[in-house]
């Protein structure tokens, strides 16, 4: 089936599925590999000693592209690290805004980074919710109590 352009609308006519619908709706199966990665495996099979020797050897001779390989290697990107801050109590609603703040002001003095402060905004953000609904609980609880 071909192709073709509507003068008019500049959409395709005549494709054989619909809009986000795959020829393969069961998608690829778990583990299965391109072509070309296989190839690559294939060919590299039995050269990885040979290969990082020679990484390294080109890194040691100052090649930066070779040191920048060998040190991500050696030395991954941190995903995370333990922070210490201290946070006043957050066991009502006006603690874990008050800690909203201590977060924000930590993160504009750089003590954390906005990841790290997003990811306790988050915690902080849960402790909140976690407080109002067992704040609204117990004012259901004491008026279904009253109505009896």
């Amino acid at each position: 089936m071909k192709l073709k352009d509507c003068a008019n609308t500049g959409k395709k006519q005549g494709t054989k599925w619909k809009k986000g619908q795959s020829g393969n709706p069961a998608g690829k199966k778990p583990g299965t590999r391109h072509k070309a990665t296989r190839l690559a495996e294939t060919l590299l099979d039995g050269e990885a000693e040979e290969l990082v020797k020679k990484c390294v050897e080109m890194a040691i001779d100052g090649d930066s592209t070779a040191m920048r390989i060998c040190m991500d290697r050696l030395v991954p990107p941190r995903k995370s690290r333990p922070i210490t801050i201290n946070l006043p109590d957050v066991n009502t609603g006006e603690g874990v805004s008050e800690a909203q703040a201590v977060v924000v002001q930590k993160v504009a003095e750089g003590e954390v980074t906005p990841e790290e402060g997003q990811v306790l905004s988050s915690i902080l953000e849960a402790r909140r919710k976690s407080i109002e609904t067992a704040d609204h609980e117990a004012r259901l609880n004491k008026l279904e109590g009253q109505e009896k």
